[in-house]
C-alpha cells in the first residue's frame, strides 16, 4: 500500500479533469486517515504502528514528549479535534459535493490560521503535506516571481530537513508524493530543476558551534550567483534542528540594499519557534514563511505551509506557464481561493489526511495563544533554565551551544532557547554515532527487562520517552557525531497553565521533574550497556 493512498477508495473522474472523492472515503478510520496523504515517511510500520519519527497516529498519553524538533504523538484533545471535524464535514457534504464543501473548510482553516498568528488578511497561506512539499512550492513561487534561471540558496544547509538538498534544486526527495504518484528519488520535477548552493553553519573545529563567518558567506554566494546572471532564491534560516538561525538581519538588509528585487527570500521557520512580531516582520520585508503545525506546536507529522505576502501574491496568480511537475505536489484546495486563475489548472483533489492534521494542530495553536502572553515567556524561561542546570551537571551529556541571536522585542518568549542538543559521553569520550541512535531508540521502549538493578532503576528503565531524534554532523578530520536534542514545545506550555500561580509552578516542576527522570534514563542506559538489546534501524532525522 502506497504512504499517499493509504488505502482510501479510489476515485472517480470528474467531466473537468478533477477528482470526484466519494463521501464513503472519510467513513475511513481515523487513524488511517490520519496517517494517509503524506510521503513514505509518514507512514505506519506494521509491526510497531509507528512512523519514521516514532510516533503513533492515536494519542499514547503514557509516552512523554520532549520531541518537538522532530515530532509529537497527537493529543487526545487534537484527536478529537479531527474527529468532530471529520463529522462537521460529512454533514455538509449531504447538502454540497464533497469537493465544495472541503475547499471552504480549507478557506475557514487559512482564516483560523491568520487569526492565530495574528497575520493580516493580505497574506496567503498554501497548505501541504509537510514542510518539504512546502519547499517546492516555494521554489514554484519563486520562479514565477523572478523568473529562470533561478539558484537557491540554502542557509543552514547542514542542519535543515534531509529532503532539503533535494527540493533545493526541484527533485523529488522521496519515491512517492502525497497523492501516491510514484517518481524518482532525486529525479527532476519537471519544470522546476534548478540548482542550489549549500552554506552550512556548523564549526566543528570549534566544538559544534556557529561559524563566524557566516554572514560573509552568504553574501559571497548571492553575489557570485548574481554576476553569473541568475536570479536567487535565498532559504534563510529560523530556526533549525539545534536551534539557530542566520544570517544576521543585517545581512539581509545589506542584501536589500545591494541587490534589489533580484533576491527573494525564504525564511525556513518550520521549527515554528519565532514571535509572531518576528513573523510579520519576515511577511512585511516581502519575504516568504515555511512554517508547520507538527514541530513546536505539537500537532502530527506532518502539517506543512507556505505564507506569501500580498506583493507577491499578485504575480503568483497572474503567472503564464506552470511547470508541470508541481500538479503532483499540489491540488486546487492547497492554493488560497484568491488566486482564482492559478487554482483552475489544478485537479480537484483533497487530501483528508494533510486537512485532518491541520485541523488538529490548529486545535494545538489555539491552545497556545489562548495562554497569556506573560506565562509563555515565564515558562519557557524556567524550562530553559532548569534543563540548561540539569545538561551540565550530568556527566554524560556535553551541551551544544543553542547560538541564540536575540535582536530585541520581536523575539517575544523565544528570546531564550526551546531546543537543547547534547552529545553523549562514556568516560569522558564521545560515545559512537551507533550507540547514540540506539540510546535515543530505547528510551522509546520499556527497558525493563534488558536492565538489572534496584526497583527505582526500573521504574526508571520502565518509562517510554520521546526525544529529538540525532542530528548527524560530518566532520572532515574524525568521525561524524551525533547530537540528540531536549525540546519544549507549546503543549509543554499549555499543561502548566493555570490561573493559579500555586498551580501552575507545580504543573512546571512536574515537567522538570519528568526531564530529569529522563536524564536519568539516558544514565542507565549509558552505563548498563543495555542498548545493545534494542532493535537496529535508522534513527536518524528523515
Amino acid at each position: 500500500m502506497s504512504a499517499g493512498a493509504s488505502g482510501l477508495s479510489a476515485t472517480e473522474r470528474a467531466p473537468d479533469g478533477g477528482s470526484r472523492y466519494r463521501l464513503r472515503d472519510l467513513f475511513t478510520p481515523l487513524d488511517t486517515l490520519l496517517a494517509s496523504g503524506g510521503d513514505p515517511r509518514l507512514a505506519l510500520d506494521p509491526n510497531d504502528r509507528v512512523n519514521a519519527y516514532g510516533c503513533a497516529a492515536s494519542p499514547e498519553p503514557e509516552l512523554w514528549n520532549f520531541a518537538s524538533s522532530t515530532a509529537s504523538t497527537i493529543s487526545q484533545m487534537a484527536y478529537d479535534r479531527a474527529a468532530l471535524a471529520r463529522e462537521e464535514l460529512m454533514h455538509k457534504c449531504l447538502f454540497d459535493e464533497v469537493e465544495i464543501a472541503f475547499d471552504a473548510r480549507c478557506e475557514d482553516m487559512r482564516e483560523e490560521l491568520r487569526g492565530h498568528l495574528q497575520l493580516p488578511s493580505r497574506v496567503e497561506i498554501v497548505f501541504s503535506p509537510s514542510g518539504t512539499d512546502s519547499q517546492l512550492h516555494a521554489l514554484f513561487v519563486a520562479r514565477a516571481v523572478l523568473g529562470a534561471p533561478i539558484v537557491t540558496i540554502v542557509v543552514g544547509a547542514d542542519q535543515t530537513g534531509s529532503g532539503t538538498p533535494h527540493t533545493a534544486r526541484g527533485h523529488h526527495f522521496s519515491t512517492m508524493t502525497a497523492g501516491g504518484v510514484g517518481v524518482r528519488k532525486d529525479g527532476a520535477v519537471t519544470g522546476l530543476a534548478g540548482d542550489s548552493i549549500a552554506v552550512p553553519l556548523i564549526d566543528m573545529a570549534a566544538g559544534i558551534s556557529m561559524r563566524p563567518d557566516a554572514d560573509a558567506a552568504v553574501l559571497r554566494a548571492v553575489e557570485t550567483s548574481l554576476a553569473q546572471g541568475r536570479r536567487v532564491l535565498l532559504q534563510i534560516m529560523d530556526s533549525s534542528k539545534l536551534g539557530w538561525r542566520a544570517p544576521s538581519e543585517a545581512c539581509l538588509d545589506e542584501i536589500a540594499r545591494r541587490w534589489p528585487r533580484k533576491v527573494q527570500v525564504v525564511v525556513d521557520a518550520c521549527q515554528a519557534r519565532l514571535g509572531r512580531r518576528r513573523l510579520r516582520c519576515y511577511l512585511d520585508r516581502g519575504y516568504m514563511v515555511l512554517i508547520t503545525g507538527s514541530k513546536f506546536f505539537g500537532g502530527p507529522a506532518f502539517s506543512g505551509a507556505l505564507l506569501v505576502p500580498k506583493g507577491l501574491s499578485r504575480s503568483i496568480d497572474r503567472i503564464g506557464g506552470i511547470a508541470p511537475g508541481i500538479f503532483d505536489y499540489a491540488g486546487r484546495c492547497d492554493w488560497p481561493a484568491a488566486w482564482t486563475a492559478l487554482r483552475a489548472r489544478f485537479e480537484r483533489r483533497p487530501n483528508f489526511g494533510q486537512w485532518l492534521r491541520w485541523e488538529a494542530a490548529l486545535a494545538e495553536i489555539g491552545n497556545y495563544y489562548a495562554v497569556p502572553g506573560a506565562f509563555r515567556a515565564k515558562v519557557l524561561a524556567e524550562l530553559a533554565a532548569g534543563i540548561e542546570s540539569m545538561i551540565a551537571l550530568s556527566p554524560s551529556l556535553r551541551p551544544v551551544p543553542t547560538a541564540i541571536e536575540t535582536t530585541g522585542a520581536d523575539d517575544e518568549e523565544f528570546a531564550q532557547a526551546t531546543i537543547f542538543p547534547f552529545t553523549l559521553l562514556r568516560g569522558g569520550k564521545p560515545v559512537s554515532i551507533a550507540e547514540t541512535g540506539a540510546v535515543h531508540r530505547a528510551l522509546a521502549r520499556d527497558m525493563n527487562e534488558e536492565i538489572s538493578g534496584s526497583a527505582a532503576d526500573r521504574q526508571v528503565a520502565v518509562q517510554r520517552c520521546l526525544i529529538g531524534q540525532p542530528v548527524r554532523l560530518e566532520r572532515q578530520d574524525d568521525a561524524p557525531q551525533a547530537v540528540l536534542r531536549l525540546c519544549v514545545g507549546a503543549r509543554l506550555v499549555t499543561e502548566t497553565w493555570s490561573p493559579d500561580t500555586v498551580q501552575a509552578q507545580r504543573n512546571v516542576q512536574h515537567v522538570l521533574d519528568r526531564i530529569a527522570h529522563v536524564l536519568a534514563k539516558i544514565e542507565l542506559l549509558l552505563d548498563r550497556g543495555a542498548v545493545a538489546a534494542v532493535p537496529a534501524k535508522s534513527a536518524f532525522e528523515v
